[in-house]
């Protein structure tokens, strides 16, 4: 059925950033920015990205708007809430707004026994109230003969209407990322494994607006080219939510070999882990970069207890994230299986985290004491760290 006066499009939600005045503006450029990438080259110039009081408006200039096409092009994006596929109508009196309402609810009707309307109202110069205006499209749907009956409480069909600079109306929308546009909080070094912390941790930093840099740390012949294999499709499925990534992949293991030899073994994982803070602060400083972002969840290994994070962070003075901090292995499992990289860390390839570990490690180090047993072998320690970083490879995703 051909709706009179009305085309499809696509009315986009976007949260948070709605509340931040001071920014607004700067924030919803910056997301009409990534749409706009997002899908250039999926057209020839005919379809428009706007705002549209409270909303992004995507719509084709010649006609109806292909969601199928652009949706999966920016369903990823963060900042942005909701996608509803809308019709957009230049009608404004109401009785144009019945006519076209009643023909929407039709061309959807596939027999529901109840319905109701809700109106949103951004055009405060609107002759009719929200309400008003929901009575009189749903009074014409009820004598439609449709047979439908109104239920305001627990309806099988809602159509909502939403009055701006222009009208629409739609019935459910897709649930987007939320979050802030990404890069509006600053910028992080996520140190990336194959575990499955890690890529969580990147993806719930980043949909805060925390730009990600990922480094791994690569230890062959310890560690097989499968690892970073895998480490690198992280990186690429985490490219579908932040867009174009950078790793920096390092060379580890003449800095794990040298720990190993120097160190006990049930403090080898608290000075791996300095270690390869101290290089990420390094790639912080040449990328300039504000944080460092991990995976660690307290007390899900030795060296996430609430001491070992203290030894290790001590390595840095830049702040370390932690976005799993508090979160159950079960829920990070959760949000790996929703993001897609699940079935990318669940496969049999170790990384150097699994390399020489003690069978008992200390999980309760004392910082002054780590500090000081390094500050032994720090000499020779040092030029293996930064020849590590010198010879990092990097790769674009």
């Amino acid at each position: 059925m051909v709706i009179i006066n009305s085309k499809k499009v696509l009315l986009v939600k976007y949260g948070e950033i709605s509340l931040r005045k001071g920014n607004r503006t700067h924030f919803e450029h910056g997301l009409l920015d990534t749409i706009r990438k997002h899908i250039k080259g999926l057209h020839d110039g005919s379809i428009r990205v706007l705002r549209e009081q409270g909303r992004f408006l995507i719509e084709d200039i010649r006609g109806d708007l292909d969601t199928d096409v652009i949706l999966p092009h920016i369903r990823y994006i963060f900042g942005l809430t909701g996608f509803c596929n809308a019709i957009k109508t230049e009608a404004r009196n109401i009785e144009d707004l019945c006519k076209i309402g009643q023909q929407f609810f039709t061309t959807h009707f596939k027999g529901s026994k109840t319905f109701k309307v809700v109106t949103k109202r951004s055009d405060k110069n609107y002759p009719m109230t929200s309400m008003e205006i929901s009575q009189a499209i749903g009074e014409s749907i009820f004598n439609s003969g449709l047979g439908i009956q109104v239920d305001l409480y627990n309806p099988e069909m809602t159509m909502w209407v939403e009055i701006r600079n222009h009208v629409y109306f739609y019935f459910d929308s897709e649930g987007g990322q939320g979050g802030l546009p990404y890069g509006s909080a600053g910028k992080g070094i996520l140190l990336l494994s194959g575990g499955f912390d890690s890529p969580v941790a990147g993806y719930l930093a980043g949909r805060r607006g925390v730009e990600i840099f990922p480094i791994y740390f690569h230890s062959p012949p310890f560690v097989s080219e499968r690892a970073a294999e895998k480490v690198n499709d992280l990186v690429k499925t985490l490219s579908r939510f932040t867009g174009n990534i950078n790793l920096c992949t390092v060379p580890f293991t003449e800095v794990q070999v040298f720990l190993k030899d120097e160190v006990q073994p049930e403090k080898l994982t608290i000075f791996l882990k300095r270690a390869m803070t101290r290089i990420a602060s390094m790639l912080a400083e040449k990328q300039k970069a504000q944080c460092l972002i991990t995976g660690d969840a307290i007390g899900q290994v030795a060296s996430q207890t609430i001491a070992s994070l203290a030894a290790i962070e001590s390595a840095t003075t830049l702040p370390i994230l932690r976005p799993l901090a508090a979160m159950d292995k079960q829920d990070i499992i959760n949000i790996a299986h929703r993001i897609d990289t699940y079935k990318i860390s669940v496969r049999p390839y170790d990384d150097c985290c699994t390399l020489f570990v003690a069978k008992h490690p200390e999980n309760r180090p004392h910082t002054p004491a780590i500090e000081k047993i390094e500050s032994r072998i720090y000499d020779r320690l040092e030029p293996l760290i930064v020849s590590a970083f010198e010879s990092a490879k990097y790769s674009a995703f």
